[in-house]
């Protein structure tokens, strides 16, 4: 099967181009971030910049191991369900499905080499960027030299092997057992999340407004609540649908086939809330936080200027993960549905009739991916904006959620309009005889 795995990546490399450059980005985040672990062992260095980069390197080296397995899965997972009839076939000729799980695993664990050791120049570059960064804004000691050893090595291609395999197991593990009942434990992962969520947000009221882990709480709040939306974003978004009014033949087969593709468009409403939540409760939360240290007349400490350069930095990869992720998925499963579009054009349906439906199916995804994040991030906003300045909510105003939206927007109702628009180039004719 290794054999065979071989044989298939070398057979259609541009659907594994997408695969290479969430691992390829995946491995550059890790080993630059953990390169700081290499620079902080290093003898000479002192206390204070060795805390200072350690601590940035396992905060951001921790959300970017989750978000180097969500970008993979992602893209992994609507790659698998386009080869469901090469998988069927296998079966059929005799393949057991652990010999399966085995090829696609194998495909995923080979692209992933290729991806971090192509990442290793760039991260050398990014490692000695970043420290430059803490070093200009007084958080390192000028005379700690950048090294990039054995740790960043060594835990940016384990990482990022591990997370291709696991996200390519789960996705051949679920193109497999399509017929069978699943769902519980997701369920089960969603309610527990939300649970946990809303009790570290009301634990934020337990600490005072100078407390230095003040943030701590409402910022991990706001993440598990929406991990748990994410999770139960196939059940929001039937819900959503079922009480939107759709006028015209556009938004009327939008909404129907949103209703059909409600488990195969979780993975991009995923997307979209973790990135609406993550970004507005982080940047508002370090917005507020600064507003306050400024009005006190205080002098920004290390401590306070480390969260404020983590915070940043964790937003920024977030943004980049995230727009992959959507540009990945959405690319591959606008182009899977080829032959649909070949066939509506077939029945009468212009073009522009087309990108219509996509455009609304666009609007309506950010539309609710946008809304439940945002909630999230507002219930970790709210409580954090209380204890630290007696106010409900933040004075900085609706500009920094105006600029996520316009990310989400852009990432989302672009690349399907892009995609579908070229896809349409293909004639009806073909567009249905080649997909058939």
């Amino acid at each position: 099967m290794f054999m065979l795995a071989m044989r298939s990546v070398r057979q259609r490399p541009g659907q594994f181009a997408s695969t290479l450059l969430a691992a390829f980005l995946g491995a550059t985040v890790l080993m630059t971030f953990n390169s700081l672990h290499d620079t902080a062992g290093q003898p000479g260095v002192d206390s204070v910049s060795a805390e200072t980069l350690s601590t940035a390197a396992g905060v951001v080296g921790g959300y970017g191991t989750l978000l180097v397995f969500f970008a993979v899965a992602s893209t992994l997972t609507v790659n698998v369900r386009r080869r469901s009839a090469e998988l069927e076939l296998l079966r059929c000729s005799g393949a057991t499905p652990a010999q399966l799980k085995r090829m696609v695993v194998g495909e995923a664990a080979a692209v992933a080499l290729v991806g971090a050791v192509a990442a290793i120049g760039a991260a050398k570059l990014g490692g000695r960027a970043l420290l430059d960064m803490f070093q200009d804004t007084g958080q390192v000691s000028r005379s700690v030299d950048h090294a990039f050893g054995s740790v960043a090595l060594m835990s940016g291609v384990t990482i990022t092997l591990l997370a291709s395999a696991g996200a390519a197991f789960l996705a051949v593990r679920r193109a497999t057992r399509r017929s069978q009942p699943r769902g519980r434990a997701r369920k089960f992962a969603a309610y527990a999340a939300l649970v946990a969520g809303g009790l570290a947000v009301c634990s934020t009221y337990a600490f005072s407004a100078t407390d230095a882990a003040l943030m701590a709480a409402p910022a991990y709040g706001a993440i598990l609540l929406s991990v748990g939306c994410a999770l139960l974003s196939p059940r929001l978004l039937k819900g959503v649908l079922d009480r939107l009014p759709m006028t015209g033949a556009s938004g009327w087969l939008a909404v129907r086939n949103l209703r059909e593709r409600a488990d195969h468009l979780s993975g991009i409403l995923m997307s979209l809330m973790l990135f609406t939540a993550v970004s507005t409760a982080t940047l508002y939360m370090q917005a507020v936080e600064s507003a306050a240290i400024e009005a006190s007349g205080v002098r920004k400490s290390v401590e306070a200027k480390n969260l404020e350069t983590l915070n940043l930095t964790v937003v920024g990869i977030i943004v980049v993960f995230v727009c992959v992720m959507l540009v990945n998925s959405l690319y591959a499963e606008t182009t899977y549905r080829a032959r649909e579009f070949g066939q509506q054009r077939l029945a009468g349906a212009t073009p522009g009739q087309v990108l219509g439906t996509v455009g609304v199916e666009g609007a309506i995804l950010t539309a609710t991916g946008v809304f439940f994040g945002t909630a999230a991030g507002l219930a970790g906003i709210i409580p954090f904006t209380t204890v630290r300045t007696d106010s409900v909510l933040p004075g900085q105003g609706l500009g920094i959620w105006v600029a996520i939206v316009a990310v989400a927007v852009a990432a989302t109702l672009g690349t399907s309009l892009l995609t579908a628009r070229r896809v349409l180039r293909t004639p009806a004719v073909g567009a249905v005889s080649l997909a058939a």
